[in-house]
């Protein structure tokens, strides 16, 4: 990982962090089950780049389930206008499921999630977060009964996109993931639509 005059790379306590030319809003994000953390690094570079600073968490044994509540610990360490919180495949789901449980005790501080192949499993449909879903129309991996079921739980401000040509893999750079389909789009195409809907 390489900055640049856009985007300042840090490696911090917790795992990486991403500063763009934005001061306001930052996003804070889970890597899917057993994946290396950098892998995400493309797609936070590029948000970083539209302007919100990213925290690219580092997860025990790679599984966020060990770290789920990192997020609040760095809200607690830095400052910004806006948090939102964010994750692929089982980092998704952890990160909606801290969402769920924070929103109950805390009436500011997370303005959305972004939930890659992802779906939650605690109920916020009572939030008034925002939040999307984003999902490759090629995914192999991702539980679409689960994605359908996940609907009921999610609040009114709720968003769902399917790239068309993207698999699961391609949200992170680690290479073909064993069951994924095969992707008919570049990942650099993926992320783009990716942050394309983000910002939006």
């Amino acid at each position: 990982m390489t900055s640049s005059s856009e985007v300042t790379i840090k490696k911090f306590d917790k795992g990486w962090f991403f500063d763009g030319a934005g001061e306001e809003k930052a996003l804070i994000f889970y890597p899917g089950a057993k994946v290396a953390t950098e892998a995400y690094a493309p797609l936070m570079y590029q948000l970083a780049e539209s302007g919100i600073d990213c925290f690219l968490v580092d997860m025990l044994f790679h599984m966020a389930f060990f770290g789920m509540n990192r997020a609040e610990e760095i809200m607690q360490e830095y400052n910004y206008e806006a948090w939102y919180l964010g994750g692929h495949s089982l980092g998704g789901a952890m990160a909606a499921n801290f969402a769920a449980d924070y929103v109950e005790d805390h009436t500011d501080g997370i303005r959305g999630l972004l939930l890659l192949a992802a779906y939650p499993t605690k109920d916020l449909s009572t939030s008034d977060m925002s939040v999307v879903t984003i999902y490759g129309s090629e995914d192999g991996v991702l539980n679409m009964d689960k994605i359908v079921a996940g609907r009921e739980l999610m609040p009114q401000d709720y968003k769902e996109v399917c790239i068309e040509g993207g698999n699961h893999a391609q949200f992170g750079s680690y290479g073909a993931q064993k069951g994924d389909g095969t992707a008919a789009i570049p990942a650099e195409e993926q992320w783009a639509r990716t942050v394309e809907v983000f910002i939006e």
